[in-house]
């Protein structure tokens, strides 16, 4: 049965540090820049460097602690690459403090005799072992923060297929799967949390893909999703950890989050 989520006043990230995949994107880089004016160190991780050069100058600009660039093309990073990623920050940071994962690629829609084996290779790369290999690099740093917290991003589509979404859909439905199971292995770990949020229809350049004739102007902001990211990054207790968030039903006031445990 779905819950409601209270949410207290925008937690303080001073000292912390977030790492943002798809930081670059449109939640991805509203996230980011929410968790600098917050006080925190973000890593900002996107396959563009020019993208994400423009969003470090911006947060730098405002005044905000200076930012990590990350450039990484998820569809070719390997474990060597997750690993790297890993001893980089130790280095540079010391500490990781919450992983979101916001980056995802959409493949192209259409009936399945139309969609080629390559690009769903791509997607299970990107969508689904990408944010394995990472959140299995990043977990030392991760078990040694005194509060950390892991957000994965799903989809409508992933949880309730429908024709023609692809493999889009199949991956965003396995990596629904991993944070189920992570919400299951780490039960028992007092200082990790794991949630993972079901963004629902919002103003994006994704939705703008899959929806290209829809009024924009009726949809949410990827803006006001971002206080339910910053509850499940820092203001979220553990003994609330391991749930399944629609964003759509919290913006409504509505009972938004079921456990991801079953």
């Amino acid at each position: 049965m779905a819950s409601p989520l209270p949410i207290s006043a925008a937690p303080s990230l001073a000292d912390r540090v977030v790492f943002v995949t798809g930081a670059s994107g449109g939640l991805g880089s509203a996230l980011a820049r929410a968790c600098a004016a917050a006080g925190a160190t973000v890593v900002l991780h996107g396959k563009t460097q020019r993208k994400l050069e423009a969003l470090y100058d911006e947060i730098r600009a405002a005044g905000h602690p200076e930012p990590t660039i990350l450039p990484l093309d998820l569809a070719k990073a390997g474990a060597e690459d997750f690993s790297n990623v890993a001893s980089a920050l130790q280095v540079q940071l010391g500490h990781l403090d919450a992983l979101v994962h916001t980056a995802a690629a959409l493949g192209t829609l259409g009936p399945i005799e139309h969609q080629s084996f390559d690009s769903w290779l791509t997607l299970l790369r990107v969508n689904v072992a990408a944010p394995m290999g990472l959140t299995r690099a990043l977990l030392p740093l991760l078990d040694n923060a005194a509060d950390a917290s892991v957000v994965f991003t799903l989809d409508d589509r992933g949880e309730t297929p429908r024709a023609y979404w692809g493999g889009y859909a199949v991956t965003k439905a396995g990596v629904g799967t991993l944070a189920r199971e992570l919400a299951d292995e780490w039960e028992n770990r007092e200082r990790l949390r794991v949630n993972a949020v079901v963004p629902g229809p919002i103003h994006s350049p994704l939705r703008g893909r899959t929806h290209p004739g829809e009024d924009k102007s009726r949809l949410p902001t990827a803006q006001a999703l971002v206080p339910l990211y910053l509850h499940l990054v820092a203001g979220q207790a553990k003994a609330e950890s391991g749930q399944l968030v629609s964003a759509q039903a919290w913006l409504a006031g509505a009972p938004c989050t079921t456990p991801l445990r079953a």
